[in-house]
């Protein structure tokens, strides 16, 4: 037979199979392995599982084993639970060892004592006996030691000699490094008393000014101002990177700067220095009131953020996420006035719950660190701008944006401000041009020819404001200008040199007519009217 794969017809299947197994792989009989005879009828697959393990028998010496996940709590808390029962060699003891181990115990107590005696030798201690303490023997160097006992060598390293200079123990070195990275928060009260004759401190609305300061936002008319009429130069030649009024009086100033701290100044009577907080180790970035003006937080380039009692100085509490925060805002709803977002230089933005300091939210859609944040639609929603030149729209506590809106003629939108009537918030753009856009149902930008010219920020963050009536725009300048624009026909109506460096914040006053406070990189807070 020249062709083993031809069967002769009187051939037994006994041979045919001999003949199979020596054939070679060319012939057409299929070879089937134990692994593909096991496998599964033809279905939908696992995503979740591994192929190639799928089918092993994990088989060992005393059974089948079996993989499973634990959680590290779980683990821990079981590893604890065992290791407070005498370890693992407590699970193996037998009946008789563990009544041993109790007695040994209970030996090394003292007795409870007779019931009957109150007080002196064998009185009734009860549960509350203590254990006995083992007494040791002086020892003579030439008296020999018992059976049981050892010698104990003492070296000269261990005696520490009187006056000897040790290093801090492990906890108070911690602390230091703490203070040394995150700041200790200290505030020094400047002013002449911290309570009047009535007992009432600054943050007292004053009463005894031609003018009313409780009165609604936005019921007098605005003009742009036209000179300084007051100068605070108590943060020296270091910038001032925030301005911010008291919430509705706006009796007070709060300012932050460069020099890592944070002041209050009085804007009435003798227009001086009230408090100092300190506590960042680096710059200022933003600080933001409450609605109250009970507390203000204070954002710095430290990584930290700081929420401050505004009459004390007291820091109350403290937060990181380990990243720059460039913004902070409360948020001014009465339900949710205890938390507040932090835009983050690693393009997210970050919801605190002052309360508990634990993350509530986190919006992480943003490609760039965050600029501005902006509450909008009776504070149901917010808009925020970035640097990778977007604009986005979100629901708060729900971290997917509603709009997004990004235009390839769009720059960086670095400071915002939002209109009086809530219908539209203004951007400082870095192309030298503020512009509007909507605050609610579409986000849409305003007519394109809608824009304020005439100024310059030259990629500096510049602080832009708008009157309380709504009608004029203010912004600064980085040649150290002063802007104002009237708001419906964009034209602007005065712009006045100030400073020989950048203006960058800018505040217009609550409740006064044409006041607004400047400041910018010369250190210099100025009161314009």
């Amino acid at each position: 037979m020249s062709n083993f794969g031809e069967y002769p017809p009187n051939m037994p299947s006994q041979d045919a199979l001999i003949l199979r197994e020596e054939d070679g792989p060319a012939h057409e009989v299929v070879k089937y392995s134990g692994q593909e005879l096991t496998r599964p009828k033809l279905g939908p697959q696992n995503p979740f599982k591994d192929e190639q393990n799928a089918l092993k028998r994990k088989n060992v010496l005393t059974g089948t084993a079996e993989e499973t996940y634990v959680s590290e709590h779980t683990f821990r808390s079981k590893h604890r639970a065992v290791e407070g029962r005498g370890g693992p060699e407590r699970e193996f003891q037998t009946g008789a060892q563990i009544k041993d181990e109790a007695k040994r115990i209970r030996a090394a107590r003292e007795e409870k004592g007779d019931a009957t005696i109150v007080d002196g030798p064998g009185e009734y201690v009860g549960p509350w006996a203590k254990y006995k303490r083992e007494e040791y023997e002086e020892v003579g160097e030439d008296e020999e030691l018992r059976s049981d006992e050892e010698y104990t060598e003492v070296s000269e390293d261990e005696v520490i000699e009187s006056g000897t200079v040790l290093s801090a123990p492990a906890q108070a070195v911690a602390r230091r490094r703490e203070v040394e990275e995150l700041g200790e928060e200290t505030t020094t009260y400047h002013g002449e008393s911290l309570h009047d004759y009535q007992g009432r401190t600054y943050m007292h609305v004053p009463q005894d000014l031609n003018i009313n300061l409780r009165k609604e936002l936005g019921s007098i008319t605005n003009y742009y101002a036209k000179k300084v009429i007051h100068t605070w130069k108590e943060h020296g030649d270091k910038a001032v990177t925030g301005l911010r009024f008291f919430p509705n009086s706006g009796h007070l100033l709060l300012s932050g700067g460069a020099d890592t701290t944070v002041k209050i100044f009085d804007v009435y009577h003798k227009r001086e220095l009230l408090r100092t907080y300190s506590g960042h180790t680096k710059a200022v970035s933003d600080i933001c009131f409450n609605e109250s003006g009970t507390q203000f937080l204070s954002a710095s380039f430290d990584r930290m953020m700081k929420l401050w009692d505004t009459e004390t100085g007291q820091c109350i509490n403290k937060f990181t996420t380990g990243k720059t925060p460039h913004v902070v805002r409360f948020n001014p709803s009465p339900e949710h006035s205890h938390e507040f977002l932090a835009g983050m230089s690693d393009k997210k933005i970050v919801q605190f719950d002052t309360r508990t300091k634990e993350v509530v939210q986190e919006y992480d859609h943003h490609l760039n660190a965050i600029n501005t944040i902006v509450f909008v639609d009776d504070n149901r929603r917010f808009m925020t701008t970035s640097d990778d030149k977007s604009l986005r729209a979100w629901d708060y506590n729900i971290p997917v944006p509603i709009k997004y809106i990004a235009e390839p003629y769009m720059y960086p939108m670095t400071r915002a401000a939002k209109h009086p009537s809530g219908k539209y918030v203004a951007y400082q753009s870095s192309d030298n041009q503020i512009v509007v856009f909507g605050a609610v149902d579409k986000f849409r930008r305003q007519n394109r020819k809608k824009s304020y010219r005439g100024h310059n920020n030259a990629g500096t963050g510049i602080d832009i404001d708008i009157s309380y009536d709504g009608q004029f725009l203010a912004s600064g300048d980085s040649a150290g200008f002063v802007c104002f624009w009237d708001w419906k026909s964009c034209k602007m109506r005065h712009k006045m040199q100030i400073s020989d460096q950048a203006i960058t914040c800018v505040q217009w006053h609550p409740q006064e007519t044409s006041k607004v406070a400047v400041a910018g990189m010369d250190g210099n807070i100025k009161y314009l009217d």
